[in-house]
């Protein structure tokens, strides 16, 4: 069995933005050379998400208006977590959203589904933030 891990890095120009992160993982899996497998993408931050979904702009703005309504940024002070920080509904932005995905590899290629595509979901962002993708298998 083969494996393969790497990071990437983040530092969004906005608190909240959605990255479609496919062709880096899609080239890490070629790198790797492994044909059958399991690819698992990984947000290595508590207030960013890795999720699989289609990439069109209507939807990426109804995911940030939907996740505004179920866990709005304010005010702040009805947070307990805000403490120091004012970030507690991009930790539950991130808990809707999800920590990771894990996706097939056959033939060499992430065995997808029609329309979907990995992406990075940056809630509490201005700041470098990793993503860890391992990609095992033969």
């Amino acid at each position: 069995m083969k494996s393969i891990t790497k990071e990437l890095w983040f530092n969004t120009k906005k608190s909240r933005e959605f990255i479609n992160i496919t062709g880096e993982v899609e080239a890490l899996l070629a790198e790797s050379g492994i044909q059958e497998g399991l690819c698992l993408v990984n947000a290595m931050h508590i207030t960013a998400s890795v999720f699989i979904n289609d990439d069109e702009r209507g939807l990426h703005q109804d995911f940030d208006v939907w996740l505004e309504k179920l866990a709005p940024h304010e005010p702040v002070a009805s947070y307990r977590h805000n403490t120091g920080e004012v970030n507690a509904d991009a930790h539950m932005k991130r808990q809707i959203m999800g920590r990771e995905v894990v996706v097939a590899v056959t033939g060499g290629r992430l065995h997808f589904g029609p329309w979907e595509q990995i992406f990075y979901g940056e809630f509490d962002g201005q700041r470098r933030k990793r993503v860890l993708v391992k990609i095992i298998g033969e």
